[in-house]
């Protein structure tokens, strides 16, 4: 009576294992490249609509409402680590709880990737209670994914009346 072995000889799983690591050579790399341009979609899409959610809010409360990289006590420079949305009731861009009025936290964002790099032109955008910016000048956010110049990048604009544009050239962190 013959004995039959079934399984795979050392070559075929060497053929297989070598098949495997040159797909996997050729294929991370656009796994990255995709990955990076869905989390710079998903994110800059998070803070678009932050930032649209507090010149809404302002309309609906009738009160100044702040966005910034609050660090627990006021506002910060540096966006990667996550901003709130508050309202503004006491001084401007700190969190103020003189005279009995405190201010309401009302969306808090989290931290981003600690490789991504956020750029914007102003550390606070600050919406009065007819929706316009409290500032005279228009701000930009820039979203980096992994490097300031990768070209998944992406931004926007926000003008003096609130509206925001997206930001359509080539656009990095430096």
């Amino acid at each position: 009576m013959k004995l039959e072995l079934k399984g795979f000889t050392l070559v075929e799983l060497m053929v297989t294992v070598a098949v495997a690591a040159i797909l996997l050579t050729v294929g991370v790399p656009s796994l990255t490249s995709l990955y990076e341009g869905h989390r710079a979609n998903s994110n800059i899409s998070k803070i678009h609509s932050s930032i649209q959610f507090a010149r809404s809010q302002a309309v609906s409360y009738g009160s100044r409402v702040s966005v910034c990289p609050f660090n627990g006590t006021s506002c910060d420079t540096n966006w990667t680590k996550g901003f709130s949305v508050f309202i503004d009731n006491g001084t401007l861009g700190t969190l103020d709880t003189t005279n009995g009025i405190q201010d309401t936290i009302l969306r808090t964002v989290d931290s981003f990737d600690s490789e991504d790099f956020i750029t914007s032109s102003l550390s606070r955008y600050t919406f009065n209670a007819d929706g316009l910016m409290n500032l005279s000048q228009t701000g930009n956010i820039i979203y980096c994914p992994g490097e300031k110049t990768n070209p998944d990048s992406k931004g926007f604009t926000i003008g003096v009346s609130g509206r925001i544009s997206t930001i359509e050239t080539s656009v990095t962190c430096q």
